[in-house]
């Protein structure tokens, strides 16, 4: 988690996007700096997103080498409405199924949420 920036809270108003089963997409970085995205399913634990990956994919191995990354979650009900949380990654093997399987447990340090359904 970065030092400089303190995380930020996940806004009630949007909550269920990140508890309802609703995929999400997950952006990392590429080894280049181009923008790798895949869709996700996660959940949310307080404010904190978790995500399932494994360190082979692609998504996993950009998170080893860079933490940063965002996730992008468009209600399918209202497509006007949308949350997007940008934050450092923090990989953790516990729980994880297999072993080369992590969670990656975003730590959001800026959110963002369309200005229609504040």
């Amino acid at each position: 988690m970065s030092a400089l920036v303190a995380p930020v809270g996940i806004p009630d108003s949007h909550r269920d996007l990140l508890t309802r089963p609703i995929c999400g997409v997950l952006t990392t970085l590429q080894p280049d700096g181009q923008p790798h995205s895949a869709l996700v399913w996660l959940d949310a634990e307080g404010d904190t997103i978790r995500v399932s990956t494994t360190l082979d994919r692609q998504s996993g191995r950009n998170l080893v080498r860079d933490s940063r990354a965002s996730v992008l979650v468009v209600d399918p009900d209202d497509t006007s409405r949308f949350i997007q949380l940008r934050g450092d990654v923090e990989l953790v093997r516990a729980g994880a199924a297999r072993e080369t399987r992590v969670i990656a447990v975003l730590h959001p340090i800026r959110v963002s949420v369309d200005a229609i359904h504040r």
